[in-house]
């Protein structure tokens, strides 16, 4: 249909499309527009179009189509600029176009466009001409395409129907076989479970085996980390008995001899000690000296013990620190945790360290604290009190194997007391010749002044 709109009879400008442009006709619409839009200024073009000015032809139509399609419908003098690059680039289809008789060869489609853009008349007839072509075509197609696949689909069809009656016998074949592996395997099961219920008896009995078996090697495997712990204290003791030796060696005088001499000072002051007690008179030899009788001997540790005191006495420790040549080992931590254990043991250290140096001023006795150095986690900066040796155990040696070793330095005869608690400690130190005295009677005789 055809409508006019103040033109004269002929004039196609007065033609008006009553129908949307055919989606073929438009592609190619905008395909002549994209391709004169170069040849045009940017004076030349409406005012929307102008950023695309600089665009490639296919890249305007890819972005610009609506821009261009409603530019070009909108703008009458932009649509004469393209038409007029259209007569220049087909001028017989322009002319035909113009005469009224277009191409038979020629593509409606084409046709169709370049109508739509040059206007001439009778293009209404032209475009919608072409969009019912268009459609006729591709409703040709369409059937042509749909016949086409149900074709493919039924010879598909006929393919998956043998291809199903085959696949449907060889089911059928190995449902037969996998029925007659069932049975086989059923038969398999019954005696494989039958073997298993023998088997887990077998292993029940198995991890009972073991269990003994490991038990006792537990047993024996803590035997043996006792004796080994018990060889690497005897180790550690023979390394530092040895380092101590070659000490001593460097400064060119030998262990033994430290320890005949200290005897010798202890057996001098006892000597001097029992002169003073049994008031003897400064004399050599006299005539009563040649008479055969039982003369008093000097005071040793044990002797101590056998007097008429309790055992929680402190006046049991002063007569062992009275003795000549004493020396008192104190096991610090264990008289700390005995007395003030709410302390911190930077606290109790300089507690007790500060008991010791008056007790050592009073007695004169020599006094060695020791403490575990496993107890610290950095060197302790301390200076010593006087009268009072300090000494922490090495990594891997505990304070109790200290005092064993202090102990086992000194020479036999020679008073050594030592305070600690701990029974494995007294009973070490009594075999080697120390005189044990509990934590608590060193703690009084500090109260006592």
């Amino acid at each position: 249909m055809v409508e006019t709109t103040g033109g004269g009879p002929g004039d196609g400008a007065a033609e008006v499309l009553d129908r949307p442009l055919p989606e073929g006709v438009r592609r190619r619409v905008v395909q002549i527009v994209s391709d004169g839009f170069g040849g045009l200024t940017v004076s030349e073009l409406p005012a929307q179009l102008r950023q695309y000015a600089r665009f490639a032809p296919n890249r305007r139509a890819k972005f610009a189509g609506n821009a261009m399609a409603a530019a070009l419908e909108g703008d009458t003098l932009f649509r004469q600029r393209i038409g007029e690059r259209l007569r220049e680039a087909q001028p017989e289809l322009a002319a035909a176009l113009d005469s009224g008789t277009p191409p038979p060869a020629a593509d409606p489609l084409d046709v169709a466009a370049a109508a739509y853009v040059l206007r001439p008349t009778g293009w209404v007839k032209l475009v919608t001409a072409a969009g019912e072509e268009a459609q006729r075509a591709d409703a040709e197609r369409a059937d042509e395409e749909s016949r086409a696949e149900l074709e493919r689909l039924r010879a598909e069809l006929a393919e998956a129907r043998d291809h199903t009656r085959a696949e449907t016998e060889r089911l059928r074949a190995e449902l037969e076989s996998a029925k007659k592996e069932t049975e086989s395997l059923n038969r398999k099961l019954r005696a494989a479970l039958s073997d298993i219920k023998r088997g887990e008896a077998a292993m029940r009995k198995v991890h009972s085996e073991i269990e003994a078996v490991r038990a006792e090697s537990h047993a024996q495997v803590s035997a043996a980390e006792s004796e080994t712990r018990r060889l690497k204290a005897r180790l550690a003791e023979a390394e530092a008995a040895l380092e101590a030796t070659r000490r001593a060696a460097r400064e060119g005088r030998s262990v033994e001899d430290m320890r005949v001499r200290l005897l010798l000072d202890t057996v001098l002051d006892a000597a001097q000690g029992l002169r003073r007690e049994l008031a003897l008179p400064p004399v050599s030899v006299r005539p009563a000296e040649t008479v055969d009788a039982v003369e008093p001997g000097r005071m040793t540790p044990k002797d101590i013990a056998a007097r008429a005191l309790s055992e929680n006495d402190p006046a049991i420790l002063d007569q062992l620190l009275a003795l000549p040549q004493a020396h008192l080992v104190v096991d610090g931590y264990n008289v700390t945790k005995t007395g003030y254990p709410q302390m911190p043991l930077e606290k109790q250290r300089l507690r007790l360290l500060g008991q010791l140096s008056q007790l050592a001023a009073q007695t004169n006795a020599e006094v060695t604290c020791v403490f575990d150095g496993a107890e610290l986690a950095a060197p302790v900066l301390l200076a010593p009190p006087r009268g009072v040796r300090v000494l922490f155990s090495k990594p891997g040696v505990t304070a109790d194997e200290l005092i064993r070793q202090l102990v086992r330095a000194e020479p036999p005869g020679r008073p050594v007391i030592v305070a600690s608690t701990d029974r494995e400690v007294a009973d070490g130190v009594a075999r080697a010749g120390a005189r044990p005295v509990a934590s608590a009677v060193l703690l009084k005789r500090f109260s006592r002044g």
